[in-house]
């Protein structure tokens, strides 16, 4: 019931353009489903990376906070989706840059 509301609610926001669409910009001299697939894996660069954020977050929350557990674990885990994050919407944002 509550994931058919999220959902719900996801739809309207991606309907008042609140969420960005996923349709990549088009870049001069590259063929058209290179261009398309480039575009669509950096976006889903981004989901990866939000997913790993997401995971580090979760295994801070479930962590042994004992001086005997592995406490760096889930700062691996969300250093490396802001990482991906930030490293695919700089891609994003040079090849808009660059099609513009």
């Amino acid at each position: 019931m509550a994931f058919e509301r999220l959902a719900a609610e996801m739809y309207l926001a991606a309907d008042d353009g609140l969420i960005p669409g996923a349709k990549p910009t088009q870049i001069p001299g590259m063929d058209e489903a290179v261009s398309d697939i480039f575009g669509y894996g950096l976006w889903l660069l981004i989901l990866a990376g939000v997913g790993g954020t997401g995971f580090g977050v979760y295994k801070l929350a479930v962590a042994d906070k004992s001086r005997n557990g592995g406490g760096s674990e889930p700062f691996k885990w969300m250093g490396g989706g802001v990482a991906a994050i930030i490293l695919s919407s700089s891609l994003i944002a040079i090849l808009n840059g660059i099609a513009g």
